[in-house]
């Protein structure tokens, strides 16, 4: 992608109301816009970052068998009021409407009843089972406080998957492969050293669920971990913890936290509220086991960025980043003619690059490039093409150097 086609710019301000850093930030560098309060539209760029997201999540999902579906953010009144989950005094987020008729509908905060609806038109045997099914979309949540920029929206993308069962045996079975998958998405996001599972309460929900967290100063939980980080206890459930771990909770100091993802075990509550079953190998009709998993897309992007940003803007893990190369020219028309040659030739390998080839000082192009984050930055210049050699610098680090052609190329592909 040429930087000159690209519509976004990159800006020196923010909105004056917007206080968190991972949306100054993305805001600054043009990968959102501001809508309102907890409602933000994403641009090429914050949409590439998304899409890095979404495919690693996909594998993972793919990897356990999920099969992936859309499902329909409108929601019929009658498919919740079943399980009570209507009512704005147990699920509180709702935003709910009516159509011409007068009909009342809702938008979709969470879907483990609307799963369970359409998957009973398909489940009628003990041999159906076990199944597991997700999808990335927008959730609506009339939050009474959207202060942590895409941390915590009204409107966020989610990848939600349900998973269902004939025992109880496997639902726990597939439920800790399900822990495994994450786990593997948070390490290829960037975050596995920093994010623990943790037991907590489940909120509107269910009683009790596991939260993946990561140590994040910008969180809104509080963690309690050891020294060494094995063991990570949510505040709220510290006393319960500590005695079903045999720990002294002296010994665990808190730390601020984000929550990336909730998992639920529903048990068969949710399928005999609802008359939803299956015909069990004795021919007897049961209710069927549901459990539920969610990882916050956007809130997942908004963590990584308030980890790992420095004092000059955007740090990207390279799995999650836009490009992987920032290219810079500067020069006359030998830097533009090699520049253009190094950009067609990366790109033909595979290397998703962002060409600056603005007319701009390269002082300003340095400073976008390192706002921008993009892991690898690869400058063609004058002085540089005398010496037959290139400028390479690791946004993560800061290190630089001159590389010939043949070490630039060994470098990309070490990286890759």
């Amino acid at each position: 992608m040429r930087l000159s086609q690209l519509f976004t710019k990159t800006s020196k301000t923010v909105p004056a109301d917007e206080t968190a850093r991972n949306a100054q930030l993305l805001i600054r560098a043009g990968y959102v816009y501001k809508v309102m309060a907890g409602v933000y539209a994403y641009t090429p760029l914050g949409l590439r970052v998304l899409e890095n997201i979404k495919r690693i999540v996909r594998e993972e999902m793919n990897a356990v068998d999920g099969q992936e579906i859309v499902m329909s953010s409108l929601q019929r009144k009658e498919t919740w009021e079943n399980t009570g989950r209507w009512d704005d005094e147990v699920v509180d987020v709702w935003f709910k409407s009516k159509l011409k008729d007068e009909t009342e509908v809702g938008f979709g905060w969470s879907h483990e009843e609307a799963i369970l609806e359409m998957m009973q038109q398909f489940i009628k045997s003990y041999k159906d089972l076990p199944t597991s099914v997700y999808q990335f979309q927008a959730k609506l949540r009339n939050e009474l406080r959207a202060k942590s920029g895409i941390m915590r929206g009204r409107e966020f993308v989610m990848k939600d998957m349900y998973s269902l069962h004939a025992t109880e045996e496997d639902m726990d079975q597939y439920y800790e492969t399900v822990i495994e998958a994450y786990k593997r998405c948070y390490e290829r996001f960037g975050l596995g050293d920093s994010t623990f599972v943790t037991f907590a309460s489940g909120g509107a929900f269910t009683k009790f669920s596991h939260e993946f967290q990561t140590i994040c100063d910008a969180g809104e939980d509080v963690l309690y971990v050891n020294d060494d980080q094995t063991i990570a206890v949510n505040e709220e459930v510290l006393d319960d913890a500590a005695r079903e771990l045999g720990i002294d909770k002296a010994d665990l100091k808190p730390v601020k936290s984000a929550e990336v993802g909730n998992i639920f075990k529903f048990g068969t509550d949710k399928a005999e509220q609802m008359g939803v079953s299956f015909t069990d190998s004795d021919g007897q009709q049961k209710p069927i086991y549901l459990a539920s998993y969610g990882i916050g897309i956007t809130r997942v992007m908004g963590v990584i960025v308030e980890k790992f940003a420095d004092d000059k803007g955007i740090v990207w893990p390279e799995a999650v980043a836009p490009y992987r190369v920032y290219l810079v020219r500067i020069g006359g028309d030998e830097a533009v003619k090699h520049a253009d040659k190094l950009y067609k030739e990366l790109t033909s390998k595979g290397i998703e690059v962002l060409y600056d080839d603005r007319d701009e000082r390269p002082g300003a192009k340095f400073a976008d490039s390192e706002l921008l984050g993009i892991p690898q930055r690869v400058t063609v210049s004058d002085r540089l093409i005398e010496t037959e050699k290139y400028e390479y610098t690791s946004r993560k680090t800061g290190q630089t150097s001159e590389l010939t052609r043949s070490e630039l190329f060994a470098t990309l592909n070490k990286s890759s």
